[in-house]
């Protein structure tokens, strides 16, 4: 096919802010994992798709399956829905003590 480009499954970003590889970052509607290393305004390969042990906000208690949004200003994910950007579901349960500060989430892949 003449228009294919690639699958998608990653793309390469303009870092938005310093990341360093594992972490999420949000530019415009795409959210992806940081594949390496970045300061803001470099180019930075993100996944996508995937299965990801990402931070999320402390005392929170997730329970699988249930939706995960990134918060770009505390740049971790949450439950919390208002003012932020869904990015996947949780696929596991995690529990909410104050050091419970990593869940698993499965990235949607697609754009709010």
């Amino acid at each position: 096919m003449k228009t294919y480009v690639q699958p998608g499954n990653t793309i390469a970003l303009t870092a938005p802010y310093a990341v360093a590889s594992g972490d999420g970052l949000l530019v415009g509607s795409i959210f992806g994992i940081a594949a390496g290393d970045a300061a803001l305004g470099e180019a930075v390969e993100a996944a996508l798709v995937g299965v990801y042990d990402l931070k999320k906000a402390a005392s929170q208690a997730w329970t699988s399956g249930v939706k995960v949004y990134w918060d770009n200003t505390a740049k971790n994910c949450t439950t919390t829905a208002s003012a932020n950007t869904l990015i996947g579901v949780a696929t596991e349960a995690v529990a909410g003590g104050a050091t419970d500060l990593t869940g698993r989430v499965r990235l949607n892949g697609a754009f709010p």
